[in-house]
């Protein structure tokens, strides 16, 4: 009996919904993969030393076709291949189910490109599915001002609000 309850609190107990999932109003457009890497920099920071992310360098992948159809940079930033280009600012984080993952984001964008093209309606991006681009554990006066570049791969999902 006591393991019954146990097991229906358990199955009862309300699961957090996930932070970087986009409202009901926002529509996929698209869908595809990251895969580059993650620079970091150590820096001296509040007594200590810290891995400082400097900027993201990835090519975006069609899963289909396994075309590249743009990149990701600094900003945070895409540039698909048709000109049209976003940069974003970071709504929701969320830690990924294993610490040596990289954060799952929902960034909010706007367009910087041409006004058309594949992102130029784009709203919400979201980064999910990460694989690693976490930087080491050595950040200390020995390591102050080297640059890492960790790989990493994700899934980049493209919103919009228009239907």
């Amino acid at each position: 009996m006591l393991l019954s309850l146990a097991l229906f609190a358990l199955l009862a107990s309300p699961q957090t919904p996930d932070p970087t999932l986009p409202p009901p109003s926002a529509h996929v457009k698209t869908t595809v993969v990251g895969l580059g890497v993650q620079v970091y920099e150590c820096m001296p920071q509040g007594g200590g030393y810290q891995w400082t992310l400097e900027m993201p360098e990835a090519t975006l992948f069609d899963p289909a076709t396994h075309q590249a159809v743009g990149t990701h940079s600094t900003g945070p930033a895409w540039t698909w291949n048709d000109g049209s280009a976003i940069t974003g600012k970071v709504l929701q984080t969320r830690p990924s189910d294993n610490p040596a993952n990289i954060p799952w984001l929902l960034v909010e964008t706007h367009s910087t490109g041409t006004a058309t093209g594949m992102l130029a309606d784009i709203t919400l991006v979201r980064r999910s599915d990460t694989q690693a681009g976490v930087p080491p554990t050595a950040c200390d006066a020995v390591h102050q001002n080297n640059i890492v570049r960790v790989p990493y791969q994700a899934t980049y999902s493209f919103y919009t609000t228009n239907k």
